[in-house]
């Protein structure tokens, strides 16, 4: 392919790592059980594709993620798999769950707000930051590689704006507790370039090195991408994305789409910023999925460059 022409802006990184979630973000609210092989079959194409980080699925208890209740026969049919493979844990039972099967790389979520941390931890935010003290210490004593993540950190559905200083207050914690890398989420989507920077400067600040967070955009007023441009020129190497644009959030109606990988591929290719991603076989992967799904996927890259309009559905 001859396009995107590349124009080069020497103000960027010159290399992003995309964070892939669609495999566990992207499936996990979807109403039909997707099989297990056909979660192994996508992570396998998302790695051939060149995405070297593939969030795998969640340690969740089944009865509030049904559609990750098979994280113990996914994981064993991974371990081929050329890629690093984070897994959610909730608590000290998910981590328990999760080092039995070998798992190197974790992640934990919290909440930047006090609503969202009851809609979907039951918990006030303290006592979310209590419960995963334990996790992120064994974790780090086994030599496993600590993500945290942060919803809410642009607004909440209940709460609106939400303050620079209060996401601040609780990412400083989980660095505190010793997580390795955070990721900044903007959960109902309403982040715009300049509320981005602002929590970016505020972050480094307090100590926050730039180095240590990610940024996880979803699309719902179109910002995602805008926002994105915003996190590079301020630093940020490792940005969260979703084969197709699948997913959104399970406990926060308003939230939609994630931002599609697909899309920042594009962009990034564009900028001459390397990512390592053969942007052909993510479509092909995104199609191959969407056929699964049945439905075409919402990335504006995907049904670009595709080779189908109306995907089937596969048996």
């Amino acid at each position: 392919m001859t396009l995107p022409m590349v124009v080069p802006d020497p103000s960027l990184p010159a290399r992003v790592r995309v964070h892939e979630v669609g495999a566990r973000d992207g499936l996990q609210n979807e109403k039909t059980t997707v099989p297990t092989a056909v979660k192994a079959e996508f992570v396998h194409r998302l790695a051939d594709a060149g995405l070297t980080t593939i969030e795998a699925t969640s340690f969740v208890h089944p009865k509030w993620v049904p559609q990750l209740a098979d994280a113990e026969q996914l994981f064993p049919l991974l371990g081929d798999v050329e890629a690093a493979l984070p897994v959610l844990v909730p608590n000290e039972r998910g981590l328990d769950r999760a080092l039995a099967l070998g798992a190197r790389r974790v992640a934990v979520f919290a909440s930047a707000t006090e609503s969202f941390a009851k809609a979907n931890l039951n918990r006030t935010v303290d006592e979310a930051l209590a419960m995963f003290e334990p996790v992120v210490t064994r974790a780090r004593a086994e030599g496993v590689h600590v993500r945290g993540y942060l919803s809410m950190c642009f607004g909440d559905p209940w709460e609106g704006a939400v303050p620079v200083e209060q996401v601040v207050r609780v990412c400083r914690a989980l660095l505190d507790q010793g997580c390795d890398e955070l990721s900044l989420g903007d959960t109902i989507g309403v982040a715009t370039p300049g509320h981005v920077g602002a929590l970016l400067t505020a972050l480094n600040e307090q100590g926050v090195p730039t180095g240590t967070l990610g940024v996880h955009f979803h699309d719902t007023y179109g910002q995602a991408l805008a926002n994105t441009l915003a996190a590079l020129r301020h630093g940020v190497t490792t940005v969260d994305a979703s084969a197709g644009g699948l997913g959104g959030c399970p406990y926060a109606r308003s939230a939609t789409g994630n931002l599609a990988t697909e899309d920042l591929v594009w962009m990034l290719q564009g900028l001459g910023i390397d990512t390592g991603v053969d942007l052909g076989r993510l479509v092909a992967t995104s199609e191959w999925m969407a056929g699964h799904l049945g439905r075409p996927s919402p990335s504006r890259t995907v049904r670009a460059l595709g080779h189908t309009t109306q995907p089937h559905k596969e048996q």
